[in-house]
Order: C-alpha cells, then structure tokens, then sequence
C-alpha cells in the first residue's frame, strides 16, 4: 500500500498524499514526527530498565475526541522529516540501548516505515518493532505488517458501535479491530515473553489495550466479553485508568471528569472472574503525565527517566 489512492486505515479516503492532499488523518506524504525519545511509560514488558525507543507520529486516522495525545493526533503538532533524517533518528535511539522501536498511531505513515525497518534489517540491526496503534485499522494490511513488526499493542477502545461513532465517527469500530486483532493474533501470538517485572522485554506477539472511560462501565465490561469469546482468557491485557479530560470534552459536555475509581476496579475485577491472569493494570486515576506536552523538550516531563 502506498499514498497513491490511501487506504492505508478503514476511512480508506482515496486522495493522494504524494501530492499534497491531506485526508482524514490531516496528513500528506510529508513524514510529520512530535517526538522520537527513549520512553519509559510504556508496561514494564516494553519500558524494561533502558526504555522504548518510541516515535510519536503526528496526525491520526481514528480521531477520537478525547484522544490523550491531541496535540499531535489533532493539532499536528510535529516537524517534518526527511526519510534519512527518520533512519537516522531510529539508529540513534538504537545506539542509546532501547529495548525495541515502538510507532505510536503509525497507520498512517507505514510506507516510510516500512522502509525504514527494512534498511534497519539489512544492517543487523534486529531489536524488535513495535505497532503501537488505536485498533482501528485495516485488517489487509496486518499480514504486510507482519513481515516486519515484531510485537502488536492495539487499543480495543470501544465494544459498543454507538460509542465508537459518538466519539470518532465510526460505528464499525468494533467489527473492524476485532478483525485486525484476530489477523495479528492468528500471525504473532500472545505476547511472550510474559514478564510484568520488566526483566525481561517483549519480542514477539499481541498485547491488547483498554482505556476505561467515564461513566461508560458497560463499555468496558463488553470489551471484556468480546476479548475473552474471540482470543479466551491467556490474552494479555493492559487495563488503563489513565484517562485524562481533553479540551473537546470540555466543549462537548462530555468525559469531561477522570473515571471512578470504583469503576475501574469492577473493570479489573470482571476480568479476573472471567479467568484473564495476564493483566497489567494501573495504580490510581493518572496524573497530568499521561497527558503529554508536546510543545516541550520533554513532553513526559520529569518522569520519563530510567528505573532505578
């Protein structure tokens, strides 16, 4: 697949990007980048004691309104970078001693990607890559993927198609995910090594992510259903409690609160009773971290820094 006539996520918009022209997503060919740094926020699978090499594209073909990366999903925040510059960047953090290379919402920027990785592999370089995406994508792309990503950590955002078209305009979520989950599980597995402690990292295989929202328990529990009938319960789950209020949920009138804690803890709970072992979840309600501030040096703020 390539900018000619995108397809490259489910708006599947049909433009040229090489020319110019911008879709949904908001981004031409023109390779737009917020940050590319050692990130130590991911699971402890991912993070371990050196860090994700993580890349933060700008632009994105799901468009949640609450996304918890706005100013780059939304606002574009980012630079622009040349194909060189981009491998060079990726080499960088590989010296530095990353676990992995972790692309964040990278749909819509596989083909400069794609080569990448491949010069990557043809220098030796074989720490492993990482899909870091909303869930929302197009499941004929996933074997292509897998040619060279390693490792798939895909939201599961929304069981509920009302939901997902409230919040970002598609009520075929859903259906979509569970079919790019079941082509990147059918192909890569459950994540594995399985290591909360972090000592050992991940090198292959699907961890599946949930953000629990407010006040949209049922969603969550659904999520859960819909995981545990397709995959069973050895699926390995990151349940996330970091939501944080956006300045659209302000406008809209809506998630404009953190989540109950109650709440979460019933998420953790059914996940538990319907046999899920291998969770990670999060301690609290998050804090302005999980927010980032991509007009900074430092979006993560002081506590993106190594474990000690």
């Amino acid at each position: 697949m390539s900018y000619n006539n995108c397809q490259l996520c489910p708006r599947e918009c049909g433009i040229n990007r090489n020319n110019g022209e911008t879709g949904f997503c908001g981004e031409s060919a023109e390779l737009r980048i917020a940050a590319m740094l050692a990130h130590f926020g991911e699971e402890p699978c991912i993070t371990g004691r050196n860090g994700s090499g993580t890349v933060f594209f700008s632009g994105c073909g799901c468009g949640c309104f609450f996304c918890q990366n706005f100013q780059i999903s939304h606002q574009h925040i980012g630079r622009i970078y040349s194909s060189d510059e981009f491998l060079d960047g990726l080499r960088t953090l590989v010296a530095q001693g990353v676990h992995n290379l972790n692309f964040v919402t990278p749909d819509h920027y596989w083909p400069h990607i794609k080569t990448a990785c491949a010069s990557l592999r043809e220098d030796g370089i074989d720490i492993p890559f990482l899909w870091n995406s909303s869930g929302y994508a197009n499941a004929a792309l996933v074997p292509e993927l897998c040619r060279l990503i390693d490792v798939f950590l895909p939201d599961f955002k929304f069981a509920i198609p009302e939901l997902a078209e409230k919040c970002m305009g598609d009520s075929r979520y859903p259906e979509l995910a569970l079919k790019a989950l079941a082509e990147m599980v059918d192909r890569k597995g459950f994540l594995r090594p399985w290591d909360p402690s972090g000592e050992m990292t991940a090198t292959q295989g699907v961890l599946v992510r949930h953000l629990v929202l407010p006040g949209q328990l049922d969603n969550s529990l659904r999520t859960l259903d819909l995981l545990n009938e397709h995959f069973g319960p050895n699926l390995p789950l990151s349940i996330m409690s970091q939501f944080q209020p956006m300045p659209e949920c302000d406008r809209l009138g809506l998630f404009n609160t953190k989540i109950a804690i109650e709440d979460y803890a019933k998420v953790c709970e059914y996940a538990c009773s319907l046999g899920f072992t291998r969770i990670f979840a999060q301690e609290g309600l998050g804090d302005d971290s999980f927010a980032p501030d991509f007009t900074s040096d430092r979006p993560f703020g002081e506590k993106n820094s190594p474990k000690r």
